[in-house]
């Protein structure tokens, strides 16, 4: 059997599994034309979508791909082939996702952007924190993300209730409801932290009409996906007050262009991107598990249902 490896990373990729695997011929780069040249030799694709892409595109493709992603967005689009397995990672996370959260729910209580203003204007901030207990934390999007959030969360004694695909019992959540209960539980949340997948369904959802609803001292969260989120009415909620602020993880356009408005908007936080970016040991370990299923037919773990998009 043969593996392409279309990493960034691919020489610690191909190290990690070669050591479980020394008699599996693999081609690992990211150079495209190397990447053009061996991809159809090899019957299993371990990457990141955006260099796997071109080659779906060009009407190249695996028995399986793996990707390094959790979302799979850009090998989802309508002109690419889906007559082949799919997996997207999972299960590897969950941790990394919950101290980007935590850290910034945190720094929102403490309010330490505010007395980094006040250094800055050599003005003394003796203004005084608040706790985590006792706040009430919507998450939305109950996967294996959004549960090992709450698991993370739980211990600083907040109200965890979540929304999911279909309403259903899930500790330590109070409550997981359906999607369209997302209004419903804005307006009682004190931070509202979006982990959704792209998806039609999920598309457009933070409108102007939902952030009407907002608590004012809410703080959205968004490290799911930028397409969720439109981006005009978050502006005007924050100008207005709606929402004490928002931390931007994902964006509909990355980079994020010159004069968009998320630059300037006020009491907006943008961190490109880096919410929770994949561990290459932890990727390996979990692709090699995979692999083993997948040569022993089994289910493979975070196979993507390619009419659902996730």
């Amino acid at each position: 059997m043969r593996l392409l490896i279309a990493e960034d990373k691919h020489a610690l990729y191909a190290e990690q599994v070669r050591s479980a695997c020394p008699d599996l011929q693999l081609v690992a780069s990211a150079e495209p034309a190397r990447l053009r040249e061996a991809a159809g030799q090899c019957e299993v694709w371990l990457g990141q979508p955006d260099l796997l892409t071109p080659l779906l595109r060009e009407g190249l493709r695996p028995h399986w791909l793996q990707s390094t992603w959790a979302g799979i967005t850009p090998l989802l689009a309508t002109d690419l082939p889906r007559d082949y397995r799919l997996t997207r990672a999972v299960g590897i996370f969950g941790q990394v996702m919950a101290e980007y959260v935590l850290g910034h729910m945190l720094a929102h209580e403490r309010r330490l952007f505010a007395r980094l203003a006040a250094q800055v204007a050599q003005q003394w901030d003796n203004g005084q924190p608040r706790s985590l207990r006792g706040r009430r934390v919507l998450v939305v999007g109950c996967g294996d993300i959004g549960q090992s959030v709450a698991e993370f969360l739980a211990p600083f004694g907040v109200e965890l209730r979540g929304l999911a695909s279909q309403a259903r019992e899930q500790a330590p959540f109070l409550e997981v409801a359906a999607l369209d209960e997302l209004p419903r539980l804005s307006a009682w949340a004190d931070y509202v932290v979006n982990l959704l997948p792209d998806t039609p369904a999920t598309r457009d959802l933070y409108d102007a009409s939902l952030f009407a609803r907002f608590r004012p001292q809410a703080l959205l969260i968004n490290a799911g996906r930028g397409a969720a989120v439109v981006d005009a009415d978050l502006v005007a909620a924050l100008e207005r007050q709606q929402l004490a602020g928002a931390v931007i993880d994902v964006c509909r356009e990355e980079p994020l262009p010159a004069g968009h408005p998320f630059w300037a908007a006020p009491r907006l936080l943008l961190t490109g991107h880096s919410s929770a970016p994949t561990d290459p040991l932890l990727m390996s370990a979990l692709f090699l598990d995979n692999l083993s299923r997948w040569q022993a037919a089994a289910p493979l773990r975070g196979e993507v249902d390619f009419s659902r998009g996730y």
